[in-house]
């Protein structure tokens, strides 16, 4: 049966994806000009930071505490705090990284959703990617679409796949790695869980008594604590010791060795990013849902765990897990170049570099391991996204943005953060509509046309 299929309308640049990166990409490419439509499953933008309760974000700074991401995404960072849905970067207390950026995730959806209407973007919600269909050169003709109205066929001249796991790259035919490269497992799921009515004082009290019971990673206790006087939040990872022993009894079956916490913008709210879903594969349906429930579930064994054992959450209230569990790894899709962890961490040069990112390779186990593997940068260093990790050989009229661009399990486990896939965003929403502008596909755009847009959105690109 062949199945009836409404002819939408046509554009300039069709981003497949709302969340950051996307969103940020189709800001950019309307601020080049181009006629923008952003196609999203949820019924509104912001992705990991809002759809799957991530926070905060990180970082936007290197070790040293220089600003590597600027222009696009820390505009909305700015907006956000004209609003005191934000406190701007601050110390990060865990001092994993430098500073952290905690934000209201309701505000960020309104924020997101009207930058990108100011700049005249179509959205279109609750909608799936159902296929795409290529024409005889190779390129995309356009996709297929399923909502409330069900198919509509969408024409565009270039298409950003902002998916997070390359779902319009794979359509499309391109190849990609799945997982890491020697038998494809990947990082875990995690379901978010947000706590309201956390008393932070006497958590940070506690913590400064006894840090001992706290990772201090990579700076120490001592660094630890002097951020942790001064911080408006408080970020930590710890607990150690009631955590294992709540292992040990058989009281929470997460395999995770710390219980990790970040405070909002909102005071005495916390967001707990604990629980950890291993063997699954993100981009199988019945695996995500099942991912979802079983996280569900360790969500309700850490929150019995903060009330009974935890100092400063014996009064928590549960208000909700994230509505999607949150992916850390999927398809690496395969194009003009693979990004390596030489490339990261030697911060590699790339006359095409479109972004910058500076956070280290952080690897959760795919094995079912308790720990997580870090690869810090030199202090005051930065690494380089090229242009050419966005861009595949077929179909030239793609850029793909986010955690799925070209790179190796080890590299993408550096830029998959939030305030980097933007960047990655911006420089990919810059380069699809100056091809689609100038009839011509992203790799034909000369660079120097590409970077100086960037700069002159505010991007930080050297």
């Amino acid at each position: 049966m062949e199945l009836p299929v409404n002819e939408g309308p046509a554009f300039d640049v069709v981003v497949v994806g709302g969340g950051v990166s996307g969103s940020v990409a189709a800001i950019a490419a309307a601020r080049c000009g181009a006629r923008v439509l952003v196609v999203e499953e949820q019924g509104f933008p912001g992705g990991s930071l809002t759809a799957m309760g991530v926070g905060p974000m990180m970082s936007f700074h290197n070790p040293a505490g220089e600003q590597v991401v600027r222009g696009i995404p820390d505009e909305i960072i700015g907006r956000l705090r004209e609003r005191g849905a934000s406190t701007g970067h601050i110390a990060d207390t865990t001092t994993y990284c430098s500073t952290v950026t905690p934000f209201d995730s309701e505000a960020l959806k309104i924020e997101l959703e009207t930058m990108l209407a100011d700049e005249g973007c179509g959205m279109l919600y609750h909608t799936q990617l159902a296929a795409v269909e290529t024409d005889a050169a190779g390129g995309i003709a356009r996709i297929i679409v399923c909502n409330k109205a069900g198919l509509t066929a969408i024409r565009a001249k270039v298409f950003v796949d902002a998916t997070g796991d390359g779902d319009l790259a794979a359509r499309a035919g391109v190849p990609f790695q799945l997982g890491r490269e020697k038998d494809g497992a990947a990082q875990p799921m995690t379901m978010n869980l947000k706590l309201a009515n956390v008393d932070t004082a006497a958590i940070r009290a506690y913590a400064l008594a006894h840090p001992e019971d706290f990772l201090w990673h990579p700076r120490g206790p001592e660094e630890g604590a002097r951020r942790l006087r001064t911080s408006p939040r408080i970020s930590l990872a710890g607990f150690l010791g009631a955590w294992k022993a709540a292992r040990e009894r058989g009281e929470v079956d997460v395999p995770r060795d710390q219980v990790l916490f970040f405070e909002t913008a909102e005071p005495g709210v916390v967001i707990v990013n604990t629980s950890r879903i291993t063997g699954l594969d993100a981009t199988d349906p019945f695996a995500l849902g099942k991912a979802g429930m079983t996280g569900r579930r360790q969500c309700a064994r850490i929150f019995d765990f903060l009330r009974k054992h935890a100092v400063g959450f014996s009064k928590a209230i549960r208000m909700d897990t994230a509505a999607k569990i949150g992916v850390r790894e999927s398809r690496h899709i395969r194009g003009l170049h693979v990004l390596t962890a030489e490339d990261i961490l030697g911060a590699r040069d790339f006359e095409d570099a479109i972004a910058l990112g500076a956070y280290p390779i952080d690897i959760h186990s795919a094995d079912g391991a308790a720990v997580t593997t870090t690869t810090h940068l030199r202090p005051d260093s930065a690494y380089r996204i090229p242009l050419r990790s966005l861009l595949v050989e077929r179909p030239e009229n793609l850029v793909v943005v986010g955690r799925c661009i070209s790179a190796t399990h080890e590299a993408s486990a550096a830029f998959r953060v939030t305030p980097i896939a933007m960047a990655i965003g911006q420089g990919g929403g810059v380069a699809a509509a100056l091809a689609a502008l100038g009839q011509t596909t992203p790799a034909r755009v000369p660079f120097a046309e590409i970077r100086e847009r960037l700069l002159s959105q505010g991007a930080k690109l050297s």
